[in-house]
């Protein structure tokens, strides 16, 4: 039977070396620094290669820059394109708007000028008068406007000459009579109205005395 065999008090025994690898010191909390780290005291040489890392951090600075600007002037030219967008939807609307109102009056000229002739006549009275007085109103509010009175200038874009004659009492062609009512509905010409002109007629020259 063999005994075992034990190692000799003078021979040395194989040490057992312990890596502990973990990244958190776990006395101190702090992160340990790589184990394969080198400093500067233990004579590490210092890096060269530090001006063109910060080349490429400054490339890539400018770069992305570019493109932050580039970003910047779309999203501008977007929000600039969608607000025309926007007032030139709302122009739309409103000319839609304006003509459907002025298309309407125009319907209700006819009623307009037997209420005009009626009051020149004085039979615009009692709930008739009330009742024409409330139609002009609420036209009138809509955007309706008549136009066309003696004695201003003719014009030919939005008067129309039935009548004409001549006066030394004019300085140019004048309305001296109106014989049909004008109206607008703001910008728009809804009607001409129908005008007597008196256009300037220069005085007769006085004669001349007899030579004696």
């Amino acid at each position: 039977m063999t005994e075992p065999r034990h190692a000799a008090p003078d021979e040395e025994q194989p040490q057992v070396v312990v890596n502990d690898r973990r990244r958190i010191d776990p006395e101190t909390g702090e992160v340990r620094a790589p184990a394969d780290a080198t400093t500067e005291e233990e004579g590490a040489a210092p890096v060269e290669d530090a001006p063109v890392v910060a080349e490429i951090v400054d490339e890539v600075a400018a770069e992305l820059k570019t493109q932050l600007d580039e970003r910047t002037a779309d999203l501008q030219r977007l929000t600039a394109e969608y607000a025309n967008y926007r007032k030139r939807v709302e122009r739309d609307r409103e000319a839609v708007i304006n003509n459907a109102k002025a298309s309407v009056a125009a319907e209700l000229l006819s009623v307009l000028d037997d209420v005009e002739r009626a009051a020149a006549h004085g039979d615009l009275t009692g709930a008739f008068k009330a009742v024409a007085d409330k139609l002009v109103s609420t036209l009138q509010k809509t955007g309706l406007e008549p136009f066309a009175h003696e004695g201003e200038a003719f014009d030919p874009s939005v008067h129309e000459a039935v009548q004409h004659s001549t006066s030394p009492d004019v300085d140019g062609p004048t309305v001296t009579a109106v014989l049909r009512r004008g109206y607008r509905f703001g910008d728009k010409l809804v009607r001409p109205a129908l005008v007597a002109v008196t256009d300037h007629e220069p005085a007769a020259a006085a004669p001349q005395a007899e030579e004696s």
